[in-house]
């Protein structure tokens, strides 16, 4: 089933009708929020003027200002943990660090007895 649903897959195959899914995103969401064609150009905003880069590029800034916004966004989808539940969660963790630290101090202290043991002790 994972194998089906990895990005590079054509949905269109699943479907039973053979039709595919336009997955081109809309550049210019004023002019669908104002009843105007979605299909204009992304070279003219929607007053017909042309835009500041007329090939479509974004700026600096307005690059860092979308990825603040889009991380906002996404971490308004977390779902965090309750207290109880982060409490929870970092004992388990601690409990499972104490036990693997034990376990590879042991095998140290194992390791270098049986080879101070093979090869002599010189003092």
């Amino acid at each position: 089933m994972a194998e089906r649903n990895r990005r590079g897959d054509d949905a269109a195959d699943d479907r039973p009708d053979g039709e595919s899914i336009d997955e081109t995103p809309v550049e210019d969401d004023e002019s669908v929020a104002k009843g105007g064609d979605a299909t204009q150009s992304t070279a003219e905003s929607s007053e017909g003027k042309p835009k500041a880069k007329s090939d479509g590029r974004v700026g600096f800034f307005g690059r860092i200002i979308r990825f603040v916004r889009e991380v906002v966004a996404e971490l308004r989808k977390v779902i965090w943990p309750t207290r109880k539940e982060l409490l929870t969660y970092t004992a388990v963790v601690v409990v499972f660090i104490a036990v693997m630290l034990t376990i590879v101090a042991g095998l140290d202290f194992a390791f270098a007895k049986g080879v101070l043991w093979v090869f002599g002790n010189p003092s």
